[in-house]
């Protein structure tokens, strides 16, 4: 085996991941959350050929969709999403009529290499906590390390530019909230503020996820379970087609508006 340098192995990880995080302060698309929605967007957009940075917060993209139900790494789709399972090259078993079954971790690890192999830059470990603003818009996001968030500590972050910003950070609606907190922009909700979430009913909460999936601000879009908290919609539990679904109509309409079309 090769003589090896810690030291070179050291000045590998920073020079490379400098270089990753220069090339990404400005960007075509940003967006919050590295669950299945934020994924199969991040895919669609940087295969269209547009710069896109995803940034996640823990230390494993991929969200809810892990664990399945209650740590059953089995999640359902339903006819309409099987569809995407198809297209990203997901293994699924037919339960039975307009039921699906899925290995969630095939299907987080089909999500990631896609949106890796497309050209999406995906940073862990790394949180945003808040946006910038300029004239009512959204221009890009403020972001920092997820450890030194955790442990609470006064270190400053930085600012990446975007845009378009896209909401998905799921229940916890963790940009939103900074957007009503500290803009004073309306949203484009009943209310012109955050609904929140109404309890579990996946059919009525599939239903609407597709029709909240749009720009809820200039420049801020919403997608996956983050829709249906900001406007009032239920949660769907272990379900995820309209996960998928969600995150390809805001990478369509985030295209429209990118490509004037």
């Amino acid at each position: 085996m090769q003589e090896i340098s810690d030291i070179k192995v050291t000045e590998a990880i920073i020079s490379t991941y400098n270089k990753k995080l220069l090339e990404h302060l400005q960007n075509d698309v940003v967006i919050a959350g590295g669950g299945p929605s934020g994924l199969l967007a991040a895919g669609t957009l940087a295969s269209k050929g547009y710069k896109v940075a995803l940034f996640e917060r823990t230390l494993s993209v991929g969200g809810g969709m892990w664990g399945g139900g209650i740590g059953y790494n089995i999640i359902v789709f339903q006819e309409e999403g099987k569809r995407l399972l198809d297209e990203i090259g997901v293994n699924y078993e037919k339960y039975e009529d307009g039921y699906y079954t899925a290995d969630s971790i095939e299907t987080v690890a089909a999500l990631l290499v896609r949106a890796k192999k497309s050209g999406a830059m995906i940073f862990n470990l790394t949180e945003v906590e808040d946006v910038m603003v300029s004239d009512g818009r959204i221009t890009g996001v403020v972001v920092n390390r997820s450890p030194i968030t955790i442990a609470g500590l006064h270190v400053d972050p930085v600012s990446v530019a975007a845009k378009y910003v896209v909401e998905a950070t799921g229940h916890p609606l963790e940009v939103l909230k900074k957007v009503v907190a500290k803009t004073g922009i309306e949203l484009a909700t009943p209310s012109g503020a955050i609904e929140g979430e109404k309890s579990m009913n996946a059919q009525l909460g599939e239903g609407a996820l597709i029709d909240n999936t749009v720009e809820i601000a200039p420049g801020l879009y919403v997608a996956g379970m983050a829709a249906n908290a900001a406007f009032g919609s239920f949660r769907m539990g272990p379900i995820f087609g309209g996960m998928l679904l969600s995150g390809e109509k805001v990478a369509d309409e985030i295209d429209r508006k990118l490509s004037g079309n």
